[in-house]
């Protein structure tokens, strides 16, 4: 029978400290099982495979609340997981936007290099290589926001376009005829073409 350990052992053993654990204890999600005659803390198997639980779910970034939720009743995992998801969307858009203004002000393709982002500049070379011509592309563009105008959108976020710029890419997609259905890539005729400069709108 394994042996309970104590609360010091139990912290050295997930790299914890002593009073992350006493908190666990103070809120109810991690309770020792018992106590030596001297009043210690002793935690159990159980309480160790429970702990690692609180661990796995605090790496992901769930909150204690919903750790709670979790233990309470594990039928809850997959809705508190979804949760953080979304949470986990939410925060990596606001930090792109962000980005996409620090960029914006700071204008310059070393810095874009630097920071190691997919820009507007690297996305069309991308298509020119791969046979795109700028005709393709526009016809690329007018399909994406005819069929998802939102998607287009955060697309261009993505590249980190300014928003003057955004409108003005998303307008003239608008006014493009549409292409080929269901073509993702260019027609073999007009691969290898030579495109114009990679400076121009993606």
């Amino acid at each position: 029978m394994t042996a309970p350990l104590t609360v010091t052992h139990l912290a050295r053993q997930f790299r914890l400290s002593r009073t992350t654990l006493l908190y666990y204890d103070r809120i109810g999600v991690l309770r020792p099982s018992a106590r030596s005659r001297a009043g210690y803390r002793l935690y159990s198997p159980a309480d160790v495979e429970r702990l690692r639980e609180i661990c796995r779910l605090r790496r992901a970034g769930v909150s204690m609340r919903a750790i709670e939720r979790v233990l309470g009743s594990p039928r809850t995992l997959e809705a508190v997981l979804r949760e953080r998801l979304d949470d986990l969307r939410t925060e990596i858009e606001a930090l792109r936007g962000q980005q996409r203004f620090i960029l914006g002000v700071l204008r310059t393709d070393a810095i874009h290099a630097e920071v190691g982002v997919m820009n507007k500049q690297r996305w069309s070379a991308l298509l020119r290589s791969a046979g795109f011509t700028e005709s393709d592309m526009r016809r690329w563009h007018g399909d994406f926001e005819r069929n998802a105008p939102e998607d287009h959108q955060r697309f261009l976020e993505f590249l980190c376009i300014p928003d003057d710029e955004i409108a003005a890419i998303r307008a003239r997609a608008r006014l493009s005829r549409p292409g080929a259905p269901g073509r993702l890539t260019p027609p073999a005729q007009s691969r290898g073409r030579s495109g114009s400069s990679a400076s121009r709108p993606p």
